[in-house]
Order: structure tokens, then C-alpha cells, then sequence
């Protein structure tokens, strides 16, 4: 109990004095889930909506691939990008295993399939209520999918929320493509898991209480947006 109640106060030090090797870890950590959940968001949102708008044959089976997709192992995400990025891969030309740049493209893969079936759900919604209307002003397929995209932006923040808090507690797929280099690839996740089975519990401590932070955030942002909508 001793030991707990100090690493707890180390921790609460390190997050009050600004530890720079914590900063490093938790900035890095931001900007590889932050820029996978927009580069995520901007293919998978109109991708969502014209699955939404659109009937075509086959679209139950891209439904059901979509579905699958959104609870694949990132373990598993992260071995085939391995494999496609180490140097006998296909794309080992462009030297990205184990940089920042591997982390957020299985990143966003991983995120992908949630980002465009939530927005699927939440524009299908408003399809059915506007549907009549749109059609008789003879608006096509895009411009339909993306007039029902700029109405329904309080819910699809939801669904970018959803995407980067999937991203943020990742550690499988980013620990296999980044290797969880000090000073380069380390993230909280990552670190965290090194530090505790290091038995270094006041960083790893730390980096939890952040985390919990940051998801704390991200469920009061969806909450008081759904609040907000249903309003």
C-alpha cells in the first residue's frame, strides 16, 4: 500500500511539474491519433454517406465486410501492415516500419471501418426523412450525400470522437509497426505497458491518469453532443 501511495505521488508530480519525457510521450500520442481519426474522417465520412444513399447490388455484402472490419484484432491489422511494410514487403521501399507515419496509417485503418459505418447509420436516418424532398428538387447522389453530411455534423462528431478514442487506447497494431522507440514511436499505451512490466509505476501511473483524461473528454464531447441534437 506504501508503494502505491508514492508511485501515486510521483505521478501526481511528474503530471504537475510538466515532465518532459511525459510531455514528449503525450504530445506524440495526440498527434498520431489526431491525425489518423482526420484522415480517417474525411475518407470514411462521404464514403458512409453514399453507402447510405446509394443502392447497388452487393451493398449487403459491403455492410457486412464494414461490420467485420470494425472488430478485427489490431494485433492482427498490425501484423499485415508489418509484413507489407518490413523490407521484403511490398511497400519496404518507403522506410515507414517503425516511424510515427506506420503508427497513424494502422491507425487509420484500424478506425476506418467505425467511422464509415456510424456516419452509414446517422445519414441513413436522414436519407429516409429527406429522401422524398431531395428527389423532387432532382438533387444527384453526391449532392445529396454531401447536403445530408453538413445536416447531420452534430452527430457524425460522434462518430470522429468514437474513432479517435478507439485510436488514442490502441496498443497492439501501434506497438507491432512502431516498436515502441524511445524519442520516436512511443506512445501512452505503449509506455505504459513497458513501465509497469519495468516496475516503474510512477510514469506509467501518470500516463494512465491522462489517459483517463482524455477519455473522460472525449465521453462528455459525445454526451452533450447527443444532448445537444436531440434538442
Amino acid at each position: 500500500m506504501q508503494d502505491f501511495r508514492q508511485s501515486f505521488v510521483q505521478a501526481s508530480q511528474l503530471i504537475a511539474e510538466l515532465d518532459p519525457t511525459l510531455v514528449e510521450i503525450v504530445l506524440l500520442s495526440l498527434r498520431v491519433s489526431l491525425s489518423a481519426t482526420a484522415i480517417a474522417c474525411l475518407i470514411g465520412m462521404p464514403l458512409g454517406a453514399l453507402l447510405a444513399t446509394r443502392e447497388f447490388p452487393g451493398k449487403w455484402l459491403v455492410t457486412v465486410v464494414l461490420n467485420t472490419l470494425m472488430g478485427m484484432p489490431p494485433v492482427v491489422l498490425g501484423l499485415l501492415f508489418y509484413m507489407m511494410l518490413s523490407a521484403s514487403g511490398p511497400f519496404g521501399w518507403m522506410e515507414l516500419l517503425y516511424t510515427p507515419g506506420a503508427m497513424i496509417a494502422v491507425q487509420i485503418f484500424l478506425i476506418l471501418p467505425i467511422v464509415t459505418a456510424l456516419t452509414k447509420q446517422i445519414v441513413e436516418i436522414s436519407w429516409t426523412e429527406y429522401q422524398p424532398l431531395l428527389g423532387s428538387l432532382s438533387v444527384g447522389k453526391w449532392a445529396a450525400a454531401k447536403t445530408l453530411l453538413w445536416d447531420t455534423r452534430g452527430s457524425l462528431l460522434t462518430a470522429a470522437l468514437a474513432g479517435f478514442a478507439r485510436a488514442i487506447s490502441e496498443v497492439g497494431a501501434v506497438i507491432v509497426v512502431g516498436g515502441n522507440i524511445n524519442h520516436l514511436t512511443r506512445v501512452m499505451t505503449t509506455a505504459i505497458a513497458l513501465e509497469t512490466s519495468k516496475g516503474e509505476l510512477a510514469l506509467a501511473l501518470a500516463l494512465g491518469m491522462i489517459l483517463l483524461l482524455i477519455a473522460l473528454s472525449v465521453n462528455a464531447l459525445v454526451f452533450s453532443t447527443r444532448q445537444r441534437v436531440m434538442l
